[in-house]
C-alpha cells in the first residue's frame, strides 16, 4: 500500500480528497483500462490474422478475456469490501452483467459495419478500420463500462464494507 500512498501524496488537495472520496470508481476505472489493454490487443491480433473476415467474433473473443481479467481484478481489488453474495453466486451474476455487456459493446460495432455499411468496399479499409476502432474500442467501451459499474454495484457487489479491509484506500 506505500504505492498508494505515494501517489495520493503527489495529488493536490482538494483533488486528493476527490481521489479518495471515489476511490472505488478511479479502482474500476483503472481495472476497465487494464482490460481496455488487454481486450485491444486480443481484438487488433485476432482481426488482422485468424479472424479477419469476423471482426465482431474477434470482438466477442476479446470481451470474453477481457472480461475473466475483469472479474479477478475487480472482485480482488475494485470491490474488496464489497460483497453480501456467496462467490458462486456473486461470479454467476458477474458474468450475466457481463454478457449482458458484450451485447453493449458490441452493438455500436454491428451498427457501425451492417448498418452503416462502414466496410470494404463501401468505405475504404482505412475508413472501415477506423471506424471499427472508434465503434469496438471506444464507444462500445464507454457504454459497456457504464452499464457494467452501475449492474456491478447494483447486483454483483451490493453491500458495502462486507469482507474484511485491509487498508481505507
Amino acid at each position: 500500500m506505500a504505492v498508494v500512498y505515494a501517489v495520493l501524496a503527489r495529488i493536490p488537495q482538494p483533488y486528493r480528497d476527490v481521489a479518495i472520496r471515489h476511490r472505488e470508481l478511479i479502482k474500476f476505472a483503472l481495472v476497465g483500462g487494464t482490460t481496455w489493454v488487454i481486450d485491444t490487443i486480443i481484438f487488433i491480433t485476432l482481426k488482422s490474422t485468424l479472424l479477419v473476415a469476423k471482426p465482431v467474433t474477434a470482438k466477442v473473443i476479446a470481451v470474453v478475456v477481457a472480461t475473466i481479467a475483469s472479474y479477478i481484478l475487480n472482485r480482488e481489488w475494485s470491490f474488496r469490501t464489497r460483497g453480501g453474495r456467496q462467490r458462486h453466486h456473486e461470479a454467476t451474476l458477474f458474468f450475466v452483467i457481463s454478457a449482458v455487456g458484450v451485447v453493449v459493446y458490441t452493438a455500436p460495432l454491428v451498427i457501425s459495419r451492417y448498418v452503416l455499411d462502414l466496410k470494404v468496399p463501401a468505405v475504404s479499409l482505412l475508413s472501415q478500420e477506423v471506424a471499427d476502432f472508434v465503434a469496438g474500442q471506444i464507444i462500445g467501451v464507454l457504454l459497456g463500462m457504464a452499464f457494467r459499474w452501475w449492474a456491478f454495484r447494483r447486483y454483483v457487489f451490493p453491500q458495502q464494507n462486507v469482507r474484511r479491509q485491509t487498508t481505507n484506500v
